[in-house]
């Protein structure tokens, strides 16, 4: 009998305790609840945080408050401005990269990537790659060509130190077609729209129109330009803007042609496409569009009637 007393005593030491969590928790942080201040909190630096007497009303004004701490960057730091123009490798102000957000040439993108530059890089360019491949086989020497420009013959010293002379039969030489490799496929490096207006010769608002409708399609700011020379019978004079350009590069490039490719011509009612003859043999290729085939283009499509 003693023996059942022990054990039931035993175990009731062990049972768990049926008083919520709560309870437990907060029996073990009374220490930290007191309302005196222990050794620890007064040991700790005073601050703002800690003293709630020192919160004033009034207003935080950040703008002041940076104005009293009289910190100023060095005035050099925002007036740089890289050289206009190279002037050596040994000068010590050297310009930036174009990749560099201070450089003049930097241009910043892409924003986008235009599916007409994917399908080059992916069809295009391995395809032209390909077929401008020529192979020579192991030990094969490059023959070897004569100088295009003519020397001078003989002993005078008239010919001495004098430049070489052009081809005959003409000053003007024919381009060199250097060998394709993957270092340059052919590919889209610039597309110029040009376009002059007959009607601004009496009135100028027709050229504001045409530039207004070049910039519309093109998403670039044109260029007006004014004429060289008088001509009394188109009653054109000098100085006088009839004409204005564009010059497109990079995305804009892509967006424009992919739109006239895929939006403008297909509407053109028997088109014949572009001449096979059209270019200089060179890589420029050139083709014209009527004012009916302009106002195809989805932006000028939208305000015809204006």
């Amino acid at each position: 009998m003693a023996l059942q007393e022990v054990t039931k005593s035993f175990l009731r030491r062990f049972r768990p305790s049926h008083r919520p969590l709560n309870r437990a928790w907060t029996s073990q942080c009374r220490h930290y609840a007191s309302a005196e201040p222990s050794q620890e909190t007064q040991d700790l630096e005073q601050s703002e945080f800690l003293d709630n007497e020192t919160v004033s009303d009034k207003p935080f004004d950040p703008i002041a408050k940076a104005s009293k701490r009289q910190r100023r960057l060095p005035s050099s730091r925002y007036q740089f401005r890289p050289p206009r123009y190279a002037r050596g490798p040994l000068h010590p102000h050297q310009p930036p990269k174009p990749s560099d957000p201070a450089s003049r040439e930097f241009i910043p993108g892409p924003f986008s990537l235009p599916r007409l530059e994917q399908t080059y890089h992916s069809t295009f360019a391995p395809d032209l790659m390909v077929m401008s491949y020529m192979h020579h086989p192991p030990g094969f020497v490059t023959p070897k060509k004569g100088e295009r420009l003519r020397s001078w013959v003989g002993d005078n010293p008239y010919f001495k130190n004098r430049p070489l002379r052009g081809p005959r039969g003409g000053d003007v030489l024919r381009l060199l077609r250097k060998p394709i490799t993957f270092r340059n496929v052919p590919k889209l490096e610039r597309v110029t729209l040009h376009t002059m207006v007959k009607g601004a010769i009496d009135d100028s608002a027709y050229l504001h129109v045409a530039g207004m409708v070049v910039q519309a399609i093109t998403n670039v700011r044109v260029t007006a330009h004014a004429t060289r020379k008088s001509v009394v019978g188109f009653g054109v004079r000098e100085g006088q803007y009839l004409s204005v350009t564009a010059e497109l590069s990079g995305e804009d490039m892509y967006h424009f042609l992919s739109k006239v490719v895929d939006v403008v011509m297909p509407k053109i009612k028997d088109f014949r496409g572009v001449k096979g003859s059209s270019g200089d043999s060179s890589g420029n290729l050139a083709f014209g569009l009527t004012g009916e085939e302009v106002a195809l283009f989805p932006e000028v499509e939208v305000n015809y009637d204006m």
